[in-house]
């Protein structure tokens, strides 16, 4: 069985670290690039984001109706729900939409909420001007928390040629348990001195 100089085994280990390495890199950022594919082009449904709108320059004459879902990891030990099913605004016109999370558990959790569109072709034109899922949500014990989202249907999609048809939108969320440090770190007797005992609280 032949074997390779020792300068030349050094040279193969040091490159199979760094093809490692890269590969390692890659995936890291895979997660991220797609995320923000995903809002840029508005595939899988991912809505768009925008800092703010000016409504009387982009509203119609035309209705939508926009649908709320709200779904729970398994694994999160929370009540998740739209406080409304349904709501019709004109195309262009400024919605505001209530969530409402409540803690069931006996100590403080974090979730993060991840969401999408359907039809997926509408996600190109669902724009979101604020939205709690941008930031981890945490709950107290047994707390109910309000959240809202602001948003717009833009009045390109009437002239759209794959989506003008569209007139009835969903939107939907699924919340995740989210670790950070600061509850990953409570004890059972931590987290039972910081309850907020049911204190309700708007994001």
């Amino acid at each position: 069985m032949s074997m390779l100089p020792k300068g030349k085994n050094q040279r193969v280990l040091v490159q199979l670290v760094g093809v490692v390495l890269v590969m390692g890199a890659l995936a890291w950022a895979a997660v991220p690039f797609y995320n923000w594919f995903c809002r840029v082009t508005g595939y899988g449904g991912t809505t768009q984001v925008a800092a703010s709108h000016d409504e009387a320059a982009d509203i119609t004459d035309e209705d939508i109706t926009i649908r709320f879902d709200g779904n729970i990891d398994p694994n999160l030990p929370w009540t998740f729900r739209p406080m409304q099913t349904e709501m019709t605004l004109k195309i262009g016109q400024d919605g505001l939409a209530f969530y409402e999370a409540v803690n069931n558990s006996d100590k403080p959790i974090t979730g993060r909420a991840s969401y999408n569109v359907a039809p997926e072709i509408a996600g190109s034109f669902f724009v979101k001007i604020e939205c709690f899922c941008f930031t981890e949500q945490t709950l107290q014990p047994g707390e109910r928390g309000q959240m809202t989202v602001t948003f717009y249907v833009d009045h390109e999609i009437i002239t759209d040629r794959d989506a003008y048809k569209v007139r009835d939108i969903t939107l939907s969320y699924t919340f995740h348990q989210y670790d950070t440090p600061e509850t990953a770190a409570l004890s059972d007797d931590q987290a039972a001195q910081a309850s907020g005992g049911g204190a309700t609280r708007t994001n």
